[in-house]
């Protein structure tokens, strides 16, 4: 990976804070960093993915701004980090997507998708559209359905393995076994905790000096959220072709139960990560990336919402329209995965589990 002004100064940060290390006790990105005497750009992707981006060192750091030696760790790592998003995608022609306004082109998708559907759906059966019937096959046939979006999935699923296989080469864990049970456990326990987002204990710090557990909260309405509506997409699937149970569902089903649970907190998550990024102290950012930066959020809150609002309205002359939206933010929420913020999960996630086999084998 070639070299950048962002990774020049990281590598300047790194080694003032290696020579310190005050902040060890914070977070992984300090033990992590004094197994390291020098950082190559893989080392320094590595030690910026695995920063959660709390800002505790920030604040601690007696070499802050406006000291002479400039020290900010939590925004140039944020730089960083955003450019190893750009550098590991596939394929490569589509990297300038995170360069571009990412919440434009995944409205424009999701919309186009949906006119698409509308469009279908007067072509096929024109009445279906404002029918009181409550069955989506009507709308768009489930073979159809399943072809379309089982596709966009399939490409996601590879493009984001091909990014992670390029991070995990790049951070040098590739001679490393992905096996390693333990390692495994332990990172799933730091992911699925956020450990490292909570200060070193006392909190995330935001807008202001008072660290609060508020991001730390809204990261796991939405994490949790995505997986109970993913879950009940599973649930739903499995009962359609084993249990011969098509859609729709009473309430109080697996697939309704999982994705109203999902839909909540893919409503309240996401609303609770605008309002802290946009409030938050623009000394800890990278602000040039902001468009890419909210748009997996925005997708991921329309998703949830018009789930919801299809759920209550399933059986209204509204089914037909509301249909085709969901359908069109859950599209472009599937295609724009790998080019948007949802790939900071799996890379912090790739390095957290490298973290947890440093400790256990040493580099």
């Amino acid at each position: 990976m070639q070299a950048t002004s962002h990774i020049t100064e990281a590598e300047r940060l790194m080694t003032i804070c290696n020579s310190c290390r005050y902040c060890e006790g914070l977070c992984a990105v300090f033990p992590a960093m004094e197994m390291r005497r020098a950082f190559s750009s893989g080392d320094l992707n590595y030690l910026a993915n695995l920063c959660h981006g709390c800002g505790a060192c920030y604040v601690d750091c007696q070499f802050a701004p406006p000291h002479e030696f400039d020290v900010n760790v939590p925004k140039v790592l944020a730089q960083v980090r955003n450019d190893s998003y750009r550098s590991y995608a596939w394929p490569a022609f589509l990297q300038p997507m995170f360069d571009r306004n990412g919440l434009a082109i995944a409205l424009v998708t999701a919309l186009s998708i949906a006119a698409f559907i509308l469009g279908f759906a007067l072509w096929h059966e024109p009445g279906v559209l404002f029918a009181e019937t409550g069955n989506f096959y009507r709308v768009m046939p489930h073979t159809t359905m399943v072809t379309i979006f089982g596709a966009a999935a399939l490409f996601a699923l590879f493009a984001l393995t091909m990014g992670y296989r390029a991070f995990w080469k790049d951070i040098g864990a590739s001679g490393r076994s992905a096996n390693d049970a333990p390692s495994l456990w332990q990172a799933m326990k730091d992911a699925g905790s956020l450990r490292y987002l909570d200060g070193g204990g006392v909190g995330c710090y935001n807008e202001n000096e008072r660290p609060t557990d508020n991001r730390r909260i809204y990261h796991h309405l939405t994490f949790y959220g995505f997986l109970l509506c993913f879950a009940a997409t599973t649930s739903g699937t499995l009962l359609h072709y084993f249990m011969d149970m098509p859609a729709p569902y009473a309430w109080y089903q697996l697939p309704k139960l999982l994705g109203t649970a999902g839909g909540i907190g893919l409503a309240i998550g996401p609303i609770g990560l605008l309002k802290a990024k946009f409030a938050r102290d623009p000394d800890l950012v990278d602000t040039s990336r902001l468009g890419m930066d909210t748009a997996f959020t925005v997708m991921l809150f329309l998703t949830g919402v018009s789930g919801l609002l299809l759920m209550l309205l399933r059986v209204t002359p509204a089914m037909g329209l509301l249909l085709a939206l969901h359908l069109g933010f859950v599209f472009a929420l599937f295609l724009t995965l790998p080019y948007s913020k949802f790939v900071h999960g799996l890379y912090r996630f790739g390095a957290l589990v490298h973290y947890a086999m440093e400790r256990r084998f040493g580099i």
